[in-house]
């Protein structure tokens, strides 16, 4: 190591000590180093930066941002960092480019495609502009490449159904009950979705997709037998098991509801061509064993004509590469999701980057046009625009929730946390409007001033919202000598009570956090006679989640299972109780599974807000940390929310650690620009 090198390892041993660097972005620096001796050190700090920016979940480093951040270092002198700091800045953006440019261990993206060039084992990718370079890992490099081109080539494929043969199915589907000047938002996104290889219907919770999408499927399939053309091959997926159980229960209700007589002179064949059965998108592509790879990819693609994602938001940009990579050239893709929720736990945020001018609309005039003659609606001129994107044609963001109302309860708090709009009005200072609302709308949504973590406040909140499950779990038991039967629809019971509570935290750690409050709840219940033996690992009542796929049991990360006592058959024909654990089966049943049998599981008596995204809650209670951190942004708070049917209950210590949250968005760095 020179002695240059050897300077930029102390800066990087530096940000190690402070916390900005992480043990694995040092060993990237490292590795580097060794292989490319003569590294400058500018470019293997560029280097750390962008690996440790990629484990918060951007795709790529936007330099000239990531060295603004590093001023704002806290007490830079105690660490000795006053040098590193002075030495950034001394840099022009022109500057850095022509140093990451000159690294063996950079590739420049302009030239031959960087996926395939003679270069293409360069470790990172130099893209952006001399003004605003972006660094990428080459393998989110890939990634990102390989879901433009996949989006760019869908966006381009046109289907020009008839306007005589699409306009009256979709008045079929779509009975007008507003006036005209209203637009109906989901009639006009099944108009879009349907004339491209790709589309996203967005929306906050309420407004229908999943209504949007199975008459979306229902459009296309009559129109296929219209033509005489064979049915398509659809498959639905989500990226959680129990977001695909909430989109199987939903599909299937809708179906029923499809007016499919009017639709076909063969609506029995119709019924059967659109498909009810969800699926996670792991299971979808077929995973591995030990291997980040897939049984479907480029060789060997899904044999189907239409994949719909469902809860798109939670969907990192390596696991939508993966479903693009398995899709035949000519194959269609639908997302549905809110762009609001949080992004996924890993690198991306796909949904929320396609999404960027949804609420715009900004339709070209062709588009106008077009949806005046199939659907009967005039956009208004603020939907328009001469110079929207072809991406923008092919994006719906339904407006209106059927849910919640944008003038009260939770529908408000959503917009308000979202938009910072109370009353269709915007406000200029959201915790005094939050105030204000909470105080005016005393029933649906709450909040809970707290002085610690084990307030008996919150004790008495937890204790009354799990009371239901455990209360059917003690007083509705059937008798031992009952059959399986009787102790099945006792459990799918007590898994229904279950979702009529849930407290989410905005962090694992600490005294707010999963870790530390769900063995405090446990014993606050067990106080009040709910529980007994919370202490020990297995106890009746217990709540579990599954924290990872295990396709042996066919179960999901997220999954949510109860453990309970029943009978179990022994060798010599007697019965006798046992613990096992209870989780709600594909088939609207419940399947029963030995405790020892599950690995990968944590309590969820509390869960985190991320862990909750794809299920809802009647009543859903939202504990926040007591200082400010960089979890805490409005789309948590907004996601936490979302959760809830009925019920909203904000809980909180100190109000400066809300209001950061509510002054703070999400911001993941990408290069995704179609």
């Amino acid at each position: 190591m020179n002695r240059e090198q050897g300077m930029a390892f102390d800066w990087l041993d530096r940000l190690y000590e402070q916390g900005k660097l992480r043990a694995l972005d040092l060993a990237l620096c490292r590795y580097i180093a060794d292989t490319a001796p003569e590294s400058d050190p500018y470019v293997l700090l560029a280097i750390g930066l962008t690996s440790e920016r990629n484990g918060h979940g951007d795709v790529c480093l936007d330099l000239m941002a990531a060295l603004e951040s590093l001023k704002l270092i806290a007490s830079p002198d105690a660490l000795g960092l006053s040098q590193l700091l002075q030495a950034t800045t001394q840099l022009s953006p022109a500057e850095w480019w022509a140093k990451l440019r000159g690294s063996v261990a950079i590739q420049p993206e302009e030239g031959p495609d960087a996926s395939h060039s003679e270069q293409a084992s360069t470790p990172l990718v130099l893209a952006g502009t001399a003004e605003s370079p972006l660094l990428y890992l080459r393998r989110y490099w890939n990634y990102e490449q390989q879901v433009c081109q996949a989006l760019q080539q869908r966006i381009e494929q046109r289907y020009d159904f008839p306007d005589a043969a699409m306009a009256p199915l979709l008045d079929r589907l779509f009975p007008s009950v507003t006036p005209r000047e209203q637009p109906d938002w989901q009639k006009i996104a099944c108009a879009l979705s349907a004339r491209s290889g790709f589309a996203v219907i967005t929306g906050g919770p309420g407004t229908g997709k999943t209504t949007t999408v199975v008459r979306l499927l229902a459009l296309l399939q009559a129109l296929a037998m219209q033509q005489q053309q064979p049915a398509l091959r659809i498959a639905l997926a989500a990226p959680t098991g129990k977001a695909a159980a909430r989109l199987n229960a939903s599909i299937a209700a809708q179906v029923a509801s499809l007016p499919l007589a009017d639709l076909s002179d063969q609506p029995e064949h119709l019924a059967a061509a659109i498909p009810t059965e969800v699926t996670t998108l792991h299971r979808l592509l077929g995973p591995q064993p030990d291997s980040r790879r897939f049984r479907h990819h480029r060789g060997q693609p899904l044999p189907v004509d239409l994949v719909v994602v469902d809860e798109a938001s939670m969907v990192d940009l390596e696991m939508l590469a993966a479903l693009v990579d398995a899709l035949r050239p000519q194959a269609r893709l639908i997302l549905l999701g809110d762009k609001d929720q949080l992004a996924s736990v890993e690198a991306g945020a796909v949904l929320g980057d396609l999404c960027q001018r949804a609420s715009q609309g900004c339709y070209q005039p062709e588009t106008v046009e077009w949806l005046q003659r199939v659907t009967g609606y005039a956009l208004a001129v603020g939907y328009q625009s001469e110079t929207g994107r072809p991406l923008d044609q092919v994006i719906t963001m339904l407006r209106h929730s059927h849910r919640f109302s944008d003038q009260g309860g939770i529908g408000a708090l959503a917009r308000l946390v979202n938009e910072g709009c109370l009353y269709d009005q915007p406000v200029p200072d959201r915790m005094q409007a939050l105030q204000q609302l909470f105080n005016e709308q005393q029933g649906p949504i709450q909040r809970l001033l707290v002085s610690h973590a084990a307030d008996a406040a919150l004790a008495q909140l937890v204790v009354q919202g799990y009371r239901h499950y455990l209360e059917l779990m003690q007083t509705r038991r059937p008798a031992e000598t009952a059959d399986n039967a009787a102790y099945d629809d006792w459990a799918a019971q007590i898994l229904q009570a279950h979702t009529g509570f849930q407290l989410l935290c905005a962090v694992r750690e600490g005294p707010w956090g999963v870790e530390q409050l769900n063995p405090w709840i446990a014993r606050a219940l067990t106080r009040a006679g709910w529980l007994q033996d919370s202490d020990s690992l297995w106890y009746e009542g217990r709540p579990v989640l599954m924290t990872r796929n295990d396709y042996s049991l066919r179960l999901m990360n997220g999954d949510i299972g109860i453990a309970l006592m029943r009978p179990v058959e022994q060798p010599d024909g007697s019965r006798c109780l046992a613990l096992r654990v209870v989780f709600p089966g594909a088939d609207g049943g419940v399947r029963w599974i030995m405790p020892s049998r599950l690995q990968a599981l944590e309590s969820v008596f509390a869960m985190t807000v991320h862990k909750s995204q794809g299920s809802e809650f009647t009543h859903t209670a939202l504990v926040l940390p007591d200082q400010p951190n960089p979890v805490l942004t409005q789309e948590l708070i907004y996601t936490g929310i979302t959760r809830s049917r009925e019920r909203f209950t904000l809980i909180y210590s100190r109000e400066s650690a809300l209001r950061h949250a509510l002054e703070k968005r999400v911001t993941r760095r990408s290069g995704l620009h179609l």
